[in-house]
């Protein structure tokens, strides 16, 4: 984190403890539907267990604050350091990502624990005379670190459910936000230079600093979302069976998977279905198009003879529309904004690591955190990825 860009925070201390308690008191609400069994599985390498999740985020607050800056304290086990680092090279050896699910040691209830004692020792230091500036700023990015991850939970534990042949729900009495796409039409805008990027005050991730300028042709971009029943209509034109509508290397992904619809529609009985976190239900063909991944969302684009927006375009129109009901794929590379400069240290590796083999996704999704999106977000995933809340808006 560029901690020497951002605005100096002045928060009083008993604010801050407050919203340390909050963020990380969602993340147990998250969980509290689970059955023990649950918070352990790891179905693929981009999942992870529930259990690793909220151990890795008490790891990161124990690690990069109070090891480092609570005088007299004492880490919970030393073995969790191995145990929940994900990928800071800087702070030591880690468990292989795809080893996750392998973790039935510590326990459910040893992490959660875990979290207690460092939950405490926090609002001990936050009530206490440590809290520089430069360690306000750390801290938030860690408080939105810890709602990334709440985000994925959520995704994780869906895939989870989703993929138990029982078609469990994730809450039986979940109330889902009614989503209904109105008639999409197309919002126009002038060639020109326009600028992209974090301005203001707040926070922001490393990634959206350096405004600048960036001339764009005249484009336009749909007022709406990709529904169901347009992506529906894909797939019964044989949109999977037509290598013209494909990258090659997205044709080579439908050819090894067998793929034929989005993740989580199954035929059964000569009817659509989606698996929901309220269970199997039958589909909502109103409702915007959830879980495709970047080949599939090119490969529709392609069949409306239109195209995906650069991320440039989408941050430039997107005070017009309404957006915050799926991550939309851009068709731009992740890269490094004008002047972008890792940080030294372990909090150097949180972004400028990944800027290689990623595309990115502008917006946010149904299962953001509140207060955790904004226009110049930079989301990035690997193209083949479907499980997050992704979706469409088409430009031409």
């Amino acid at each position: 984190m560029r901690t020497d860009q951002l605005p100096k925070k002045t928060m009083p201390v008993r604010n801050w403890a407050e919203k340390y308690t909050q963020i990380r008191n969602q993340s147990i609400e998250i969980c509290r539907p689970l059955e023990i069994e649950d918070y352990v599985v790891q179905p693929i390498v981009d999942v992870s267990p529930p259990k690793w999740h909220l151990g890795h985020t008490t790891w990161f607050f124990e690690t990069f604050i109070l090891k480092p800056n609570f005088p007299g304290y004492e880490v919970f086990d030393s073995q969790y350091n191995f145990v929940f680092n994900s990928y800071y090279e800087t702070v030591g050896a880690h468990v292989i990502r795809t080893d996750r699910g392998n973790l039935s040691r510590p326990s459910v209830s040893d992490v959660y624990r875990y979290r207690d004692y460092v939950d405490e020792k926090m609002i001990e230091f936050l009530q206490g005379d440590y809290l520089t500036e430069s360690l306000q700023s750390l801290l938030e990015l860690g408080l939105n670190h810890e709602q990334q991850h709440q985000e994925l939970l959520l995704t994780d534990i869906k895939y989870i459910l989703g993929h138990n042949p029982l078609f469990p729900a994730y809450k039986n009495d979940l109330i889902s936000p009614s989503i209904k796409i109105n008639t999409s039409e197309f919002i126009s805008f002038s060639e020109g230079v326009y600028e992209i990027g974090f301005q203001g005050e707040g926070f922001c991730f490393d990634n959206e600093l350096g405004r600048h300028k960036v001339y764009l042709n005249d484009f336009e971009m749909a007022s709406q979302l990709v529904t169901n029943r347009e992506y529906l209509e894909f797939i019964e034109a044989n949109g999977y069976q037509d290598f013209r509508y494909w990258h090659a290397e997205g044709w080579d992904w439908v050819k090894q998977n067998e793929t034929k619809s989005p993740l989580y529609w199954h035929f059964i009985d000569g009817k659509w279905m989606n698996y929901t976190l309220n269970g199997l239900q039958e589909i909502n063909l109103d409702e915007p198009l959830c879980h495709i991944n970047f080949f599939e969302a090119s490969a529709f684009a392609s069949w409306k003879e239109m195209r995906l927006p650069t991320e440039a375009e989408w941050e430039v129109a997107s005070n017009h529309f309404e957006w915050g009901k799926r991550w939309e794929w851009t068709n731009s590379a992740y890269l490094p904004y004008p002047g972008f400069k890792k940080e030294a240290g372990a909090v150097g590796e949180y972004n400028g690591k990944f800027m290689v083999n990623q595309t990115v996704l502008r917006g946010a999704s149904v299962a953001t955190p509140i207060g955790h999106s904004r226009n110049t977000y930079r989301n990035f995933f690997s193209t083949h990825l479907q499980w997050q809340f992704t979706g469409i808006r088409l430009a031409k």
